[in-house]
């Protein structure tokens, strides 16, 4: 036998699906996004901020709080008294004198807001019973010149108002109400809008819908009402959660919709523009992500699958904008299941992500993050993402309710580049460096000095979830000492990483010159001394990541070769940068030393890139007697299991191998101990993860500890089944 065979991966390993950006010159804020990711100092409040709406310079907010406070300002500094409503001038995001106040005898709330289209009258609703001191139930409208309570506008709703959309002639409305000024309501009505001859008077609109409403949004030039919510049928026809009705009566169902229902999503946000409009969703385990329908057909354009409850959705020169919670989007070729991502962008178009990713945290109440967007110009003539919610954190930083993004300058610096040396051939180093991030420019400069010198230049796109491997292999004297550093710019902001010095090797170890020749797609030698990176030495560039407590540079398995890593077993473990499809023969080699007596994974394929898969295979895991399973899934759980331990302290070699023809083998110390015909395996897209990973429950003996308290050596990955 050869001595090693690896795991799956193959050519299909490299390149793991990036959204597709021109690689040109990195500039900051690359287009077509126009606001950075840092953001602006902005008013906080003390409690939850439910809605936002723009008009005039003006920003103009609602939720759940009795005050607000200079952002940076810790909890009872600088607070200014507001009930339930304040607005902020949008150049500055600081409050106007303009304060009305929205309450009622027990907890008051606001839950939406909407200006009109002349940016004179803002409409609030939610529930409450005074408005600027102004009896009014649930719904009122705020003249913006004076900041008084419009006297003629005073429908009644008897409930929470959760969406409203004002038109030039008529403000639609809907929320959680069944009678409005004593005529019945199914959870959507209609009043004359301020200025025009029946302001105030309710309407005659009134579709019938089977359940509340959550967001309502008009056809630009107002020709139909698109309506969404929880509700199942409208007008006595089924239309799951989103419906188009007619301006007029509200009775004409102009487009009915199924199947929301049995994704169990609620429409929480409608945005439009000329073409279509775009929804926001929020599943209960089903739909969370976004969709956009045609005018012209209302036909679906597009949907994208990310899970994670979307609140909020508005569309600025051609992208859609999104709050949401989103925690998995490999439905559409985006991030993997694991944090939370709170606000996004992707072209009305083409639903990709773009290069606009600030972060804010849950927060509090619900939990959910942002809860409205709203663009805003502000009186210097500059535009303002606006978003407000339930956070009480933005990019880390301590900030509750309100926040704010705006077109630059981008403040934003890339991450310093990690970098690793490695000279496995004779007058050549190996300089490899994990892609940088950045939050709001995906495609970086990368430059690469030997002393002073420039000696390579080049531009790389890069996720926050996908970082591949750059390489630039220099040639130099061998046995001499050279001197790297690497620096990442996006064009306004230029971060360089530490220097290394390396001594040139005047040959290839033997060890790595036998890996090397049988074409890893993956190869681990665990050089490096700290930084959480572990570099690809394959052509493959599939490099890894640590998460937990490693030490590095320990004593190597082969005498003469690399250093070894060793995981704690208590939250260590290593993944892969690259969403990978897993090819159909496969061969997995590592060196393993550990006396651990509650087992753990050594190296296996996962769907997270994130600690415990759900769906996993081929894994190389060690049960709590010590002894070794080689399994992979195939319409069924199949394994070989080693008659002995190795859980003795001494350093072991393992190779398992599946063949697509002839099935398993897994080999301990270069003899065979046990083999399995089984050929298939689980198609599954995901990534490699060494010192741990999940094991569910199906598979054989599985241990106390799914993280693996070891030192490993030497780990590479072949696309074939090696001999």
């Amino acid at each position: 036998m050869r001595r090693r065979t690896a795991l799956v991966a193959g050519a299909a390993l490299v390149a793991a699906g990036l959204p597709a950006l021109a690689v040109g010159s990195a500039d900051a804020l690359q287009a077509p996004v126009t606001f950075t990711s840092a953001a602006l100092p902005t008013y906080q409040t003390n409690g939850i901020a439910w809605a936002v709406a723009s008009a005039q310079g003006k920003v103009f907010v609602g939720g759940t709080f009795t005050s607000v406070r200079p952002g940076g300002s810790p909890a009872g500094t600088g607070e200014v008294a507001r009930s339930n409503f304040v607005v902020l001038d949008a150049a500055t995001g600081s409050p106007t004198s303009c304060a009305p106040a929205f309450t009622r005898s027990s907890s008051a709330t606001v839950r939406s807001i909407a200006a009109s289209p002349d940016g004179r009258t803002i409409y609030v609703g939610g529930l409450f019973s005074s408005a600027g001191g102004q009896a009014r139930n649930n719904i009122a409208a705020l003249d913006v010149a004076t900041c008084t309570i419009v006297s003629t506008f005073k429908p009644s709703p008897n409930a929470t108002v959760r969406a409203i959309k004002a038109t030039s002639l008529k403000v639609f409305f809907g929320g959680d109400l069944t009678i409005v000024s004593g005529a019945a309501r199914k959870y959507a009505a209609a009043a004359g809008a301020v200025g025009s001859a029946n302001a105030g008077a309710l309407l005659s609109w009134a579709p019938q819908l089977g359940l509340n409403v959550r967001s309502i949004n008009t056809k630009p030039d107002d020709s139909v009402v698109v309506i969404g919510g929880n509700f199942d049928t409208v007008n006595g026809v089924q239309s799951n959660r989103l419906v188009v009705v007619d301006p007029s009566t509200g009775t004409t169902n102009v487009k009915t919709f199924t199947g929301l229902q049995n994704e169990r999503s609620v429409v929480k946000s409608i945005a439009v523009d000329s073409t279509g409009f775009y929804t926001g969703n929020e599943g209960t385990q089903g739909f969370d992500g976004r969709e956009a329908y045609s005018w012209s057909t209302y036909g679906k354009r597009w949907r994208d699958s990310c899970l994670g409850a979307t609140q909020s959705v508005v569309v600025y020169r051609g992208l859609l904008y999104s709050g949401s919670h989103a925690h998995d989007c490999t439905g559409m070729g985006e991030f993997p299941d694991g944090a939370r991502n709170h606000l996004l962008v992707e072209g009305v178009n083409d639903p990709h992500f773009l290069s606009w990713f600030p972060q804010t945290n849950d927060g509090m109440g619900e939990a959910l993050g942002p809860r409205g967007l709203a663009v805003a110009t502000g009186s210097n003539g500059k535009d303002y993402m606006y978003v407000v919610g339930e956070f009480t954190t933005v990019n880390a930083v301590a900030q509750v309710g309100i926040t704010r993004f705006g077109p630059g300058p981008d403040t934003v610096a890339p991450s310093t580049p990690v970098v690793s040396l490695q000279s496995v051939r004779s007058g050549q180093v190996r300089v490899t460096w994990r892609a940088s991030t950045d939050t709001d420019d995906s495609t970086l400069t990368y430059k690469v000095y030997r002393g002073g010198t420039l000696v390579s230049t080049r531009t790389a796109t890069s996720w926050f979830w996908n970082r591949p491997q750059q390489t630039f292999t220099d040639t130099v004297p061998a046995g001499s000492t050279q001197t790297y550093t690497v620096s990442a710019s996006d064009g306004t902001s230029t971060r360089t990483s530490a220097a290394q010095s390396i001594v040139v090797a005047s040959g290839t170890p033997a060890y790595a010159a036998a890996v090397l020749a049988d074409s890893p797609v993956m190869y681990l030698r665990y050089d490096e001394a700290s930084g959480g990176y572990l570099s690809d030495t394959s052509n493959g560039g599939n490099n890894l990541t640590t998460s937990g407590s490693v030490s590095y540079r320990q004593a190597p398995a082969v005498s003469g070769s690399s250093k070894a890593l060793t995981f704690s077993g208590a939250t260590s473990t290593a993944y892969g940068e690259a969403r990978l499809t897993p090819t159909n023969s496969v061969t997995i080699e590592t060196w393993f030393k550990t006396t651990t007596t509650t087992g753990g994974k050594i190296v296996g394929f996962g769907n997270k890139q994130s600690f415990a898969s759900k769906s996993t295979d081929r894994n190389v895991y060690m049960t709590n007697a010590g002894k070794i399973v080689f399994g992979v899934y195939s319409s069924g759980y199949h394994s070989i299991t080693t008659p002995a331990s190795y859980n003795d302290g001494a350093w072991h070699h393992v190779v398992a191998v599946q063949s697509s023809s002839t099935g398993m083998v897994l080999y301990v110390d270069g003899v065979a101990r046990g083999t399995n015909g089984t050929t298939g395996h689980n198609a599954t897209k995901g990534y490699w993860h060494v010192g741990g990973d999940g094991l569910s429950t199906g598979w054989p003996s599985v241990p106390t500890s799914l993280y693996f308290k070891g030192s490993v050596d030497e780990t590479a990955i072949y696309s074939t089944a090696l001999s």
